[in-house]
């Protein structure tokens, strides 16, 4: 078995807690979304009976829940030229201290303009412009993150130690369900937590972001960008604390052979095909409907007939599903491959949510839809969580790494985006409740699982094992073609 190097363990560690912010901030949305309808979305209505203002104030409150998204988004877009122009560790930097404003802001929206707990629909302007500063900081740390620790870990453990990222962000996400139950345990009723409570738990992301933030100082820029700005000593000064002198020379040589091969630099250098795979991945990882259940799992256990404290707890449980088979990935991906996880993912995947659809058609909403869920969240964490940024982050030579996982990154966010937003639209529409009592949007998702694994059987390439320069040799046929054209 390869000793891993302290540094490396340590760099990446470190990294990761871009990961878990990022689990963190998207899913404190989910022990919130009653009261932040309580409290922003309801006021604004007077007959929510009338299906119109029915439908309005569903679409509004997906609105204020997906709002980071927009964020996130944004984040991404900026994400390649963040990478490529102020470095990978600084990228981060700005993302730790875009995560600390969200939580301290999104706490309090009506600072300084108002009493804590008066005229709540009035600042919902306010709670989600804070949502999105805090999505931009998880569009960044979402691209960054795995790219730092990319292009720290040697090729052997480059899928185990970036697939350690997702286990933070499921970490994360599963921090945030217990803070959330315990805030909601700590006050006196659904009263207490729908103005005073869900502060708390937007305040608590406080914490890990200020440790986030003084730890990025003391970590060095990658040897990569280090190698794109011209700085090779100070690459081989990093290379030295990561690996041997022979690796190190060795790297460096495969760096600059990449880097001094004549390539534009542009988004298409290396064919359309590349940034393709690049952005479905994304695209598919969302359409699958995993945030549904990240966000909306507390939503969807008491419309199953639990209280909000069971509904909570339940949760804990699906988060701490989605880890233990997070840590199943981790010690899969080099051993098995990519394409072999993700195919077998989204198959489970697929017959989890058909199955769950048809439970709710059929008026189940018991023991079976909590399995469809346990099963659903256990296939997406071995396959399509961890390992598609595995893949984004290996995919891409060198020269347009940080401009391709920039346009796939966003992609992913929008259709985080669309997928959040309209699930309650999908979930509470009178038609399609009375025609498939809520099971229809899960057959959707299910559906999306099927192409997704019939996408990544046919077109995405095994990245197992290879160095980021040997990837760039799949592609130079492309580079080759498109010479040829010109």
């Amino acid at each position: 078995m390869l000793r891993l190097n302290p540094n490396v363990v340590l760099l990446t560690l470190i990294a990761t807690l871009g990961g878990l912010l990022f689990g963190y901030d998207t899913a404190v949305i989910n022990g919130a979304v009653n009261s932040l309808k309580a409290y922003f979305i309801d006021p604004r209505f007077t007959n929510l009976a009338s299906a119109a203002q029915a439908n309005a104030a569903s679409s509004l409150l997906g609105f204020v829940v997906s709002s980071a998204l927009i964020g996130c988004v944004i984040g991404g877009l900026v994400g390649g030229w963040v990478s490529t122009h102020i470095g990978r560790k600084r990228g981060l930097i700005v993302a730790a201290v875009l995560f600390l404003i969200s939580a301290l802001g999104a706490s309090a929206p009506e600072f300084p303009f108002a009493a804590i707990g008066h005229g709540g629909p009035a600042y919902m302007a306010n709670f989600v412009a804070y949502r999105i500063l805090g999505g931009i900081g998880v569009g960044l740390a979402s691209m960054l993150s795995p790219m730092y620790i990319a292009e720290i870990a040697p090729p052997k453990v480059r899928g185990n130690l970036v697939a350690w990222n997702q286990f933070a962000i499921i970490f994360g996400m599963l921090v945030i369900y217990f803070v959330n139950f315990g805030i909601s345990k700590s006050g006196s009723g659904n009263a207490w937590l729908n103005t005073i409570g869900w502060r708390y738990m937007f305040l608590s992301g406080a914490v890990p972001a200020s440790l986030f933030l003084i730890l990025l100082f003391f970590v060095p820029e990658t040897p990569r960008f280090l190698m794109l700005r011209g700085n090779e000593s100070g690459a081989r000064a990093v290379l030295a604390r990561l690996v041997t002198p022979e690796e190190g020379e060795n790297e460096i040589a495969e760096i600059r052979a990449s880097l001094s091969e004549h390539h534009s630099g542009k988004l298409f250098s290396f064919g359309a095909l590349l940034v393709f795979i690049g952005i479905l991945l994304s695209v598919f990882q969302q359409f699958v409907g995993i945030n549904v259940v990240l966000y909306y799992a507390t939503d969807i256990f008491e419309g199953m007939g639990l209280t909000t404290n069971a509904s909570l707890f339940q949760t804990i449980i699906v988060g701490a599903v989605n880890l233990t088979f997070t840590v199943v990935a981790i010690f899969t991906v080099d051993r098995f491959g990519r394409k072999p996880l993700q195919i077998i993912g989204a198959l489970v995947m697929a017959a989890s949510m058909i199955a769950l659809g048809t439970d709710f058609w059929l008026g189940g909403r018991g023991a079976a839809a909590l399995i469809c869920m346990l099963a659903y969240t256990a296939g997406f964490a071995v396959s399509w969580g961890p390992v598609t940024w595995v893949l984004l982050s290996e995919i891409f030579p060198n020269q347009i790494r940080g401009k391709a996982m920039a346009v796939a990154v966003a992609a992913q966010w929008v259709a985080n985006y669309l997928v959040s937003w309209t699930f309650p639209i999908l979930d509470n529409n009178p038609s399609l409740v009375r025609h498939f009592n809520h099971g229809f949007s899960y057959w959707i998702y299910g559906v999306m699982s099927i192409l997704a694994a019939l996408f990544v059987w046919r077109i995405v390439p095994e990245t197992k094992g290879r160095s980021l320069e040997q990837m760039q040799a799949i592609w130079q046929p492309a580079v080759s073609a498109l010479g040829d054209a010109e």
